[in-house]
């Protein structure tokens, strides 16, 4: 098991080498630059539409579940443990400043974001069953210049996105899950392993509807209470706060490896907070995976770029919002850098820690609810993309129940697998999967900025209604 770590460890340090930080990053930097930086200058636009009640024309448009709940499911398989434990972690291997390289990465997510689900609507297929089927592996077979080679990345990534369905929207989840309850409610492992398997069979078996119901109604409540609890805790940490603030700055573009303050133990320089920082904040909003566009095409929309727009958000609302609120309750909390039995806290017990210096016992419970709630939920978002993959590998929807039950079976050996081996196996298959996404986003970068501008013009119409 221990040379299975060491080598698993290798290739993930492999996969999120410089390469992919700046693939993911310049793939974000070059659609803002291409599409005029409109996807921040209509950010205001994007987050009135998700509330923006659809037009009745729009609500006839082929699909299988609405805007709204699009995007929820979208969230739900991104809102989860990343906020709550890849924060902390990073935090912890990064250093503070891990944050700020989070926040850079999701600005210009949104325009990687908005692109990826563009995309995923203009190019989305009705399979068998009459029901939607897109993302970037419809995207590349239906749309790459170069025929060949776009069903080869197409096949490529939904064979990552398969196997990536099995850990960060798994494995992942459920190991943290079981982390949180035994720490606080002392539930044993194996308990919250056949929980996880029971009640995901009872969604995931009425298939997206059921999932899209389930995942706006839990998503908005959960990340509601979190941010009111998180607020609280900063208030009360309140005198620690600029303490906290400028560690993350200031450890965020130091070269050389520093510690102390808010941090505790944690020495950390610019490098390896970027590392961590870029790496768990896509780990959360998972702008360049492709994987978001997946529940995109899923949406009932009239134009493509609308869609792209409200999914757009959710990079926003993921990282800039939660993501935020969970570091700044870290950074203030004097729990950074503290050991237990010779080890630092990290993941779901430092961010529980966190919690209860200010909020007690409660603080515990309401992080231990909330890993539950947001990491079951993106249990179920990830199912979807799991499953609409392995629909396209093997060109059939007669393997999506027999997936399911086994999906929701693999959430057992989740709850009670080693957090290193679940992590550094998420990570490989995240960084896999972007790869043919971005060359495709890079490719399609024309298309994308037709239909950008294009939409400017309806804009502009409903703006001035």
């Amino acid at each position: 098991m221990k040379l299975f770590e060491d080598i698993l460890h290798s290739v993930n340090d492999f996969v999120w080498g410089p390469v992919m930080l700046v693939l993911l990053v310049g793939t974000g930097v070059f659609l803002t630059i291409r599409l005029k930086f409109l996807p921040w200058r209509n950010l205001g636009y994007a987050l009135k539409s998700v509330f923006k009640k659809p037009e009745e024309t729009q609500e006839q448009q082929e699909g299988d579940i609405t805007p709204f709940q699009s995007l929820m499911t979208a969230l739900a398989a991104t809102i989860g443990t990343g906020n709550i434990v890849g924060v902390a972690t990073a935090m912890v291997l990064g250093g503070p400043g891990a944050i700020v390289w989070m926040w850079i990465s999701a600005l210009f997510g949104l325009s990687t974001k908005y692109a990826e689900s563009l995309l995923a609507v203009k190019y989305r297929e009705t399979n068998q069953d009459g029901e939607m089927a897109g993302g970037p592996m419809y995207v590349l077979k239906n749309a790459f210049p170069i025929p060949i080679l776009g069903k080869i990345l197409a096949v490529a990534f939904a064979l990552f996105a398969v196997l990536a369905s099995f850990g960060i929207g798994n494995m992942t989840q459920g190991n943290s899950i079981a982390e949180a309850l035994n720490t606080t409610f002392g539930v044993p492992n194996m308990v919250t392993g056949a929980l996880l398997t029971v009640l995901a069979l009872i969604v995931l078996l009425g298939g997206i509807k059921s999932i899209g119901k389930v995942c706006e109604k839990i998503v908005p409540f959960m990340a509601v209470l979190y941010f009111i609890c998180g607020i609280l805790v900063i208030i009360i940490n309140a005198k620690n706060l600029p303490a906290g603030v400028t560690e993350i700055f200031s450890m965020a573009f130091s070269m050389k490896a520093v510690s102390g303050g808010v941090g505790g133990s944690i020495i950390a320089s610019m490098l390896s907070a970027m590392r961590w920082g870029v790496a768990r904040g896509v780990f959360s909003n998972e702008a360049g995976l492709g994987s978001a566009p997946i529940a995109a095409a899923a949406a009932k929309t009239d134009l493509p770029s609308r869609q792209g727009y409200i999914n757009m958000t959710g990079t926003f609302f993921d990282t800039i919002v939660v993501c935020t609120i969970t570091g700044l309750v870290v950074a203030c909390s004097g729990q950074l850098g503290v050991e237990v039995n010779g080890e630092l806290l990290t993941g779901a017990s430092l961010t529980i820690a966190s919690f209860r210096s200010a909020l007690g016992t409660f603080g515990g419970w309401m992080v231990s609810i909330g890993i539950m709630l947001f990491a079951f939920s993106t249990i179920l978002g990830w199912e979807y993309y799991g499953e609409k993959s392995l629909e396209f590998l093997v060109g059939s929807t007669k393997a999506n129940k027999p997936y399911r039950l086994f999906f929701s079976l693999i959430a057992f050996i989740g709850a009670t697998q080693t957090l290193s081996i679940v992590w550094d196996f998420s990570d490989t298959m995240n960084g896999l999967m972007a790869i043919p996404n971005l060359i495709c986003l890079l490719v399609m970068s024309g298309v994308v900025a037709k239909e950008c501008f294009a939409y400017e013009d309806v804009i502009k119409k409903e703006q001035n209604k």
